[in-house]
């Protein structure tokens, strides 16, 4: 299956750096989603499936800037103030013709306005405030001005046959207003992703309900399921899978009916109560990634009658990091997204920490401004894989990679904000 091929797997092989697997993911993963046409006010957060080429100049015709007034430059005094005649006016949306072919004569200026389309003869314009009205319907305009001032001339932003947005881009407001200003109501899109959300275990309990001696109340399908909406993704939740094999296995294998990925979180490491892995193998292929992380380690991904699989880990920030930084590439590629790595900042260390090699570690921190305001990040007191107010109380992930063994105060760390990754 071109989607999740077994040469991105090595069960049983020394720990995978965490970049090599996501390498790996990005060469291996497709689009396994089809395609629809979306008026443009319903295309936010989906995923682009063309290439958006302009048809038309944005602007469409040279413009004023400002309010003020369109003159030829050639025409100003170079010391002084020069009085010119005003022959015409422009708005917005409503242009002036100086003559059958917009020529200007001499000495002769256009009252205009801000959007207002100007004769190609006025190649500078003087703010109103700049210039001085005079009562004979002519204006005086001091020296000093630059050729081409407050004009803007057609085409400058975009001009006809610019790429403007590329396929695979995941639409934002500001692309939908690009799109917009070169008159497109519509966009062609790929589908959104069908996702399947379990999560797993005896003990795990909705929110809401009784919670019986030795229970937890589930926060990681909530979790995943508002990440994967936010990417564009539909989301199927399923609920809750008891430790009950038959049933684990039967809920799996309904779900690849209709569903283009399947989530679970818990029962994929090797306890005799992780009946999801025996039931994944059972029905598919199950890889695990045994990934140089933490936190987050196992996770796993795989195949159920040919429909992807992730497993995620039980303890929620474990399930939540695997999630950004594995899973969330994933879900991505089967939408058809091409950017799938988030972006990274550097930022000064306000702590010393000593970690193993060769493992990856992502430690909560928030942000403040430190010495000559230069962001600097403050760690998160506890960094267990279960404490989600270390989540809530931090800003994004400092990621140390493999060869980093050590941290001194004022080091400068690679940082990616929550923001980068949760939409």
């Amino acid at each position: 299956m071109a989607q999740l091929s077994d040469d991105c797997f090595r069960p049983g092989a020394d720990l995978m750096p965490l970049l090599d697997a996501l390498t790996l993911l990005e060469q291996r993963l497709d689009a396994v989603v089809g395609t629809e046409i979306v008026p443009l006010k319903m295309a936010r957060g989906r995923i682009l499936n063309e290439d958006l080429v302009a048809d038309m100049d944005v602007p469409p015709h040279d413009n004023s800037a400002v309010d003020g007034y369109g003159f030829r430059w050639g025409d100003l005094a170079p010391e002084g103030d020069t009085r010119f005649q005003v022959i015409g006016r422009a708005a917005a949306g409503h242009p002036v013709e100086t003559s059958p072919d917009w020529s200007l004569p001499v000495g002769a200026a256009v009252r205009v306005f801000t959007g207002a389309p100007v004769p190609p003869a006025c190649d500078t314009v003087v703010m109103q405030e700049d210039a001085s009205e005079l009562g004979d319907g002519a204006v005086m305009i001091p020296a000093g001005l630059k050729i081409g001032a407050n004009r803007r001339s057609a085409g400058e932003d975009i001009q006809k046959g610019d790429r403007i947005l590329n396929r695979g881009l995941r639409l934002k407001p500001q692309h939908l207003g690009i799109a917009a200003s070169v008159g497109r109501s519509q966009l062609t899109v790929y589908t959104a992703l069908r996702v399947a959300i379990f999560s797993t275990g005896d003990e795990v309990k909705e929110p809401g309900t009784p919670l019986p001696l030795g229970g937890i109340y589930d926060a990681n399908r909530i979790m995943v399921a508002a990440f994967c909406e936010a990417l564009g993704a539909h989301v199927n939740d399923l609920g809750i899978l008891p430790d009950k094999s038959d049933q684990i296995r039967s809920a799996l294998e309904e779900a690849t009916e209709s569903h283009d990925l399947i989530i679970t979180s818990g029962g994929v490491s090797v306890g005799d109560e992780d009946h999801v892995k025996a039931a994944v193998e059972e029905l598919g292929q199950l890889h695990f990634w045994r990934l140089a992380i933490k936190p987050g380690r196992p996770i796993a991904l795989g195949q159920v009658r040919g429909v992807p699989f992730a497993g995620l880990p039980g303890n929620p920030v474990a399930a939540m990091v695997t999630f950004l930084r594995i899973v969330r590439p994933v879900v991505l590629a089967l939408s058809g997204a091409t950017e799938l790595t988030p972006k990274s900042y550097q930022v000064a260390s306000s702590f010393a920490y000593t970690k193993k090699r060769p493992r990856r570690e992502l430690i909560r921190v928030h942000i403040v401004a430190g010495d000559n305001n230069v962001p600097t990040a403050h760690r998160f007191k506890d960094q267990g894989a279960g404490i989600l107010t270390s989540i809530t109380s931090s800003d994004g992930l400092v990621e140390l990679s493999e060869d980093h063994s050590e941290v001194k105060v004022g080091d400068m760390v690679e940082f990616i904000p929550f923001c980068e990754v949760d939409a």
